[in-house]
């Protein structure tokens, strides 16, 4: 079935959206999986055992379709437990030759955890992969249909070497611990992922309708803005390198596409920020950046523009679709705990938009849902 650009974009979204619920804290990681799905690169999330990161990119890969590749990679694991095992009837004949099915060769999407403790053997393989979208193995040569693969790690690596593989995941992510304000939410988003049915799927049809888009984007009119940002970049001491900086317009155009546009514009440079390799370079780059990112914002990946920018329009998007939830979430009960609940969660919803924005700089269309969420109540 062939989708239009905007089917494509409708059901992207709404995938999105079932991926991201109940991952309190993970709503970024997703959409950022999502956009370097789109724009053909690769993600590398840092952080601590146990902060999901795994099941965020588990429920993106069912969200965006296709097959799936997950391995967790130690100091002893075989290349035939990534790439698949020798074909034994092709090695009597004297070809040597890998059994790819079901493996890393011919996932559209890959998750590798620990991705730092492969062997040589398996790193050098995947470079091929990665870069070229080939692997390579004795006579075997075979085009991988990879979108996306999303390695993940405690901490960056120190070694150089593996410093050089790193550098091949164009994006980076930082994640942490989710903060004591929002326990409550992670124990009940927590419970309710067991209880879960099936989720939307966007399909890798509707994907490749956005990637094509992605690529074909004419990014003349941002590109002069793009250039300016990489020039403080640069002034702030946080260089990136000549590969890094042109495939950082491919986050650009992808944030463009995913938010409905097929040509960027200076509200889509935010993805420039998880193109820096390091937390604290992404920290810096976004205090150097506070300018060109003000005007960030992105319906479709509203977190990931948030974090990435923390600017107001990125923060209006938040709070619009925060608040379009709760308003949905209505309880049928007249009186009751749920109802009592519901209010005081739209209650704070208000008091979020009036700290984070002074009246005169209220956006026209939060205003509007301000006035909605007041109306509603008592």
């Amino acid at each position: 079935m062939a989708f239009s650009f905007d089917e494509s974009c409708s059901r992207v979204r709404e995938a999105l959206a079932d991926a991201g619920r109940g991952l309190v804290e993970r709503e970024a990681m997703v959409e950022v999986v999502t956009l370097c799905a789109v724009a053909g690169e690769h993600l590398l999330v840092i952080g601590p055992p146990g902060t999901a990161k795994s099941e965020a990119v588990r429920r993106t890969a069912r969200a965006l379709g296709g097959s799936y590749f997950e391995y967790l990679l130690g100091r002893f694991t075989e290349p035939s437990e990534v790439f698949g095992p020798v074909d034994l009837r092709k090695l009597r004949e004297g070809l040597v030759e890998t059994e790819t099915a079901g493996m890393l060769p011919e996932a559209e999407v890959a998750f590798l955890d620990e991705v730092f403790l492969g062997s040589t053997a398996i790193l050098n393989t995947l470079l091929g992969v990665l870069n070229e979208r080939v692997f390579r193995r004795g006579h075997t040569r075979l085009a991988c249909p990879l979108r996306v693969c999303v390695g993940a790690s405690n901490a960056l690596p120190e070694d150089e070497a593996l410093a050089a593989f790193a550098d091949r995941f164009l994006a980076r992510i930082f994640v942490e611990p989710v903060p004591d304000p929002r326990l409550e939410e992670l124990l009940a988003g927590g419970a309710a992922l067991a209880l879960e049915g099936e989720t939307r799927t966007a399909s890798l049809e509707a994907l490749d309708v956005l990637a094509r888009a992605a690529r074909e984007a004419d990014l003349t009119r941002v590109r002069p803005h793009l250039a300016q940002a990489l020039r403080l970049l640069r002034g702030a001491g946080l260089a990136l390198s000549d590969r890094r900086m042109v495939k950082t317009q491919r986050l650009v155009a992808a944030a463009a596409v995913l938010a409905g546009r097929r040509a960027p514009d200076g509200g889509d440079l935010w993805p420039l920020v998880y193109a820096v390799p390091t937390q604290a370079g992404q920290a810096l780059a976004r205090e150097v950046l506070r300018d060109v990112l003000a005007r960030s914002e992105n319906p479709a990946l509203a977190a990931a523009a948030l974090e990435a920018s923390a600017g107001p329009l990125a923060r209006a998007q938040r709070l619009i679709h925060a608040a379009r939830g709760v308003l949905a979430a209505r309880p049928g009960d007249a009186e009751g705990e749920a109802l009592a609940a519901w209010r005081l969660k739209l209650e704070g919803v208000v008091r979020e938009v009036d700290a984070g924005f002074a009246p005169e700089a209220l956006p026209e269309d939060l205003r509007a849902l301000r006035e909605e969420v007041r109306a509603a109540l008592p």
